[in-house]
């Protein structure tokens, strides 16, 4: 039996996609796999509804960050309230991860995309946050001004803006 290392993971629930969402996921993070699955049995059909044999659970890994995903049924949806946060060194990974996670998606502004299964995510400089602080108010401005007009975020232009 796997014992749990992390004291506070993620639960990522779907109606019937969660094989499909980690599939697609550590398909997406060179450093991921998926760990387990579990099946629904006969027992408690009456109350979960699901058929026999049919996905409960999958237990995956993305990055070292241990995630679940549970076929629990269509009564809840992803919304904006939740998002991952993907920090990106360069311009490449943040051209990367922007395509693949928004695939059969939909972009959003500010580098916020939904994935294909209604999942929120943010793909970011890992510098936005310093560039975000300690500079004058144009500055700031500038960089404000910038980042509102971007979906997927330009990183030459953010510094560009930063710099005046």
């Amino acid at each position: 039996m796997a014992t749990i290392k992390q004291k506070i993971s993620p639960c990522l629930w779907f109606d019937t996609q969660a094989e499909d969402a980690a599939i697609f996921y550590t398909s997406v993070f060179k450093n991921s796999a998926i760990k387990q699955i579990s099946r629904y049995g006969k027992a408690g059909q009456d109350v979960h509804g699901k058929e026999t044999g049919s996905v409960m659970v999958v237990a995956f890994e993305i990055e070292g960050l241990a995630f679940t995903a549970l076929n629990g049924g269509p009564q809840f949806k992803f919304d904006e309230a939740v998002s991952f946060q993907v920090m990106c060194e360069t311009q490449d990974e943040i051209d990367y991860f922007w395509s693949k996670l928004s695939a059969g998606g939909k972009e959003g502004q500010c580098g916020w995309l939904k994935d294909k299964f209604g999942l929120s995510w943010q793909v970011v400089p890992s510098e936005l946050p310093q560039m975000l602080t300690g500079g004058d108010g144009a500055s700031l401005d500038r960089m404000m001004t910038a980042i509102m007009q971007m979906k997927k975020f330009d990183l030459e232009m953010l510094r560009r803006a930063r710099s005046g």
